[in-house]
């Protein structure tokens, strides 16, 4: 049930449980289809194969072969406008002049809008002319290259044991989820219900989807401590947000959940009375939901009926918010310090500001009540504060704040910088801490150097579901000849037209040029044409030559019309490198280095930058959204938007993997992977494992980095 799922999240390959044969045709066959994806499997993958029966060996490669095509995109038909593309590609005025000179030959003519000529009313504008049998009839086969993708598939447990592994390093994530591993969590947690359970479930929206399937299926909840959990839980129930950023529309409950619910309720306040201060932030929902669980019918639970009192006004609860904002108010800063200081988390996302406001004589006392914190607050808040502060010597161009969604509001940065003795003391006392909490490894550690900047996943929320997708301000080296960006949609129910475009920026991210439907040329730079509807899918593609003078490149995907990234039936945006003399269709799989989804909120998308640099080009991955017009984009109309946003980001430090490394160093021996196999069991961290380690080594790969996050 799960193993496509398995397969895409962890390159694991579940055992069959099929009757045994002779499957070696088969899996001569599989090796075969997965070198054209791109992909290979591990001598044990193709020994199990090769070791069941034909009907089961069949079975099993046909879900491995459609999970890893789905995996790079490669699983729908990537056509393009032209036909020649890259080559034969027209000027974008020629192009439209010959299209309106067809139109008056055939006799219709076009439209006239303000604007000009209504391309869409031109024929053959924005459609394919031409099927996907004909474009791959117009390449030469693809040819390989040294610089091309193999990525290795290994052979795990079965499909049962794979999927509790899953299941537990997802409900255990000390970091919070993406979307996309918030829906598998609670499909695998329906399979895992009456499974061993993680020893902890930090996050709170993953106690909120397991306990919604707890709920429904009649289990103890578990890990409820606050009321807002509680609130979380009903509206995962009622298929709304858990996150609770946007409000939830409660269904009906049924007696036996609202008594379960009120329960816990009454429980949480009972046994801390003060948590009724979370009440108050989210008045309005808990006024909501007391329409749907009558708590005036359950007089057995007073400590739940005094919720719904605070959210009505009824009772007033003074929060630790509150009381430190007025001791802010008043100056009292050291004051505001001391009661942030029952909530270690909050203080620390608050210390910035408080050591900004605290006089000189009251300075000492804020940074002692931070350092007394830092035992008490999650690794990922320690994490996030160190690399805070290491953003805090000078003033940034523009200051960026990413939201769950992934939209980013930016502004000017008034703050003044912080003393750098305070930040060279505030971070030697956070390496401490978080050195102190890392995991201990038995065996030497051996580092893939392609890992080392790749930044600390902090939020699952920072980033997309997909293949090789790295979080927001790593960065990758890019090498080969040629960049060539896809993105892929295909509409729900109506005319849907996305746009790929490219802003070229130069050293002080200015803009110098753009490639775009509007614009098909530009230094080498080349589109493959417009498609304006896709209900059968369109694909539309640019080729960026790394010859090209400029600084930074930063592809874009425009909502000209239609449907949002949320609401089509598909999106993607992924990016492939090629050498020089490579030919092939304009798609192949084996070139795709990496394949995000689109599934943010706004109407820009703008997945990842290329950046120029002293030792060459790096994919550095953005992960945001702007919010745009409701139809009618252009990479024009948002050129400085998107300049902010990119240099922001771009000049951010991000904390990353190497860092941990470094922490790592002092207690244990630190190797860098070279391509050689080690005589010993290692443990291996990497961006994918390489063929060769070991009997009993320990790998920590792209699906595994928050694991290294400490707790």
């Amino acid at each position: 049930m799960f193993e496509k799922l398995i397969i895409q999240k962890t390159l694991r390959v579940p055992v069959s449980t099929g009757a045994s044969g002779d499957g070696r045709p088969v899996a001569r066959q599989l090796d075969a289809a997965l070198l054209d994806a791109g992909f290979s499997a591990s001598a044990a993958l193709l020994e199990h194969v090769g070791a069941l029966a034909p009907e089961p060996a069949m079975d099993l490669a046909a879900t491995v072969v459609s999970a890893v095509r789905e995996l790079v995109g490669d699983h729908v038909r990537h056509n393009a406008y032209f036909l020649g593309f890259p080559h034969d590609v027209p000027d974008t005025v020629e192009f439209w002049l010959e299209r309106l000179g067809a139109a008056v030959l055939a006799g219709g003519g076009a439209e006239l809008t303000l604007d000009g000529i209504n391309l869409l009313e031109l024929p053959g504008y924005g459609t394919y002319q031409h099927t996907y049998a004909e474009l791959l009839a117009a390449h030469d086969e693809l040819i390989a290259a040294a610089g091309d993708r193999l990525t290795v598939l290994r052979l795990g447990d079965t499909a049962e044991a794979e999927a509790a592994r899953l299941y537990r390093a997802l409900a255990g994530s000390t970091t919070p989820l993406g979307e996309a591993d918030l829906a598998i969590l609670g499909e695998l947690a329906v399979a895992c219900v009456d499974d061993e359970q993680p020893a902890e479930i930090p996050m709170r929206e993953n106690r909120a989807v397991l306990n919604g399937i707890r709920l429904v299926l009649g289990r103890p909840l578990v890990a409820v401590d606050t009321t807002t959990d509680v609130l979380r839980l009903a509206c995962q129930v009622s298929a709304g947000d858990v996150s609770l950023a946007t409000a939830t529309r409660f269904r009906a409950f049924p007696r036996r959940e609202r008594r379960v619910l009120l329960a816990a309720l009454n429980e949480v306040v009972g046994a801390s009375p003060a948590k009724l201060g979370d009440v108050a932030r989210y008045a309005e929902r808990w006024k909501r939901l007391g329409e749907r669980l009558h708590p005036h019918e359950y007089a057995q639970w007073p400590h739940a009926r005094s919720v719904f009192a605070v959210a009505r006004g009824e009772r007033r609860v003074p929060t630790i918010a509150g009381r430190a904002e007025t001791a802010v108010r008043t100056g009292a800063i050291a004051s505001a310090a001391t009661v942030l200081s029952a909530a270690p988390g909050l203080l620390l996302r608050s210390a910035d500001r408080l050591l900004r406001l605290a006089p000189a004589s009251e300075r000492a006392d804020v940074v002692e009540a931070v350092t007394g914190a830092l035992g008490e607050a999650s690794g990922r808040v320690l994490c996030s504060l160190r690399e805070h502060v290491e953003n805090r010597l000078t003033p940034v161009s523009a200051r960026m704040y990413a939201s769950r969604s992934r939209t980013a509001w930016i502004g000017a940065d008034k703050r003044p910088p912080l003393p750098p003795e305070l930040v060279a003391e505030l971070s030697a006392r956070l390496d401490a801490e978080i050195g102190a909490r890392l995991p201990e490894f038995e065996r030497p550690l051996l580092v893939d150097p392609e890992v080392l900047d790749v930044a600390l996943p902090l939020s699952g929320k920072a980033t997309e579901d997909g293949f090789a997708v790295l979080p927001r301000g790593s960065r990758a080296t890019v090498t080969g000849d040629l960049l060539r960006f896809f993105t892929y949609w295909r509409q729900a129910s109506r005319r849907t037209d996305y746009d790929l475009s490219v802003l070229l920026l130069d050293d002080d991210f200015h803009t110098v040029g753009q490639v775009s439907w509007t614009n098909y040329h530009h230094d080498g730079v080349v589109h493959s044409g417009d498609i304006t509807e896709a209900a059968d899918g369109a694909t539309e593609f640019i080729d960026v030559p790394l010859t090209l003078r400029g600084r930074y490149v930063v592809p874009q995907v425009n909502i000209y019309a239609g449907e949002s990234f949320e609401e089509v039936a598909e999106s993607m945006f992924g990016y492939q490198t090629r050498a020089a003399d490579q030919r092939g269709a304009p798609f192949d799989a084996r070139t795709v280095l990496a394949r995000s989804q689109l599934r943010g909120a706004g109407r820009v998308a703008l997945p990842m930058v290329f950046a120029m640099g002293e030792g060459g080009w790096q994919a550095v991955w953005l992960h945001l959204y702007l919010a745009g017009r409701p139809a009618f984009n252009r990479v024009e109309e948002n050129k400085f938007n998107t300049a902010d946003r990119v240099r922001a980001l771009i000049e951010r430090r991000y904390l990353t993997v190497s860092y941990l490394v470094d922490r790592w160093r002092s207690r244990t021996a630190v190797t860098m992977w070279d391509g050689e196999p080690p005589s010993e069991p290692v443990t291996f961290i990497g961006i994918d494992a390489p063929d060769g380690l070991p009997p009993g080594s320990q790998t920590y790969t792209l699906d595994r980095l928050g694991e290294l996050i400490p707790a």
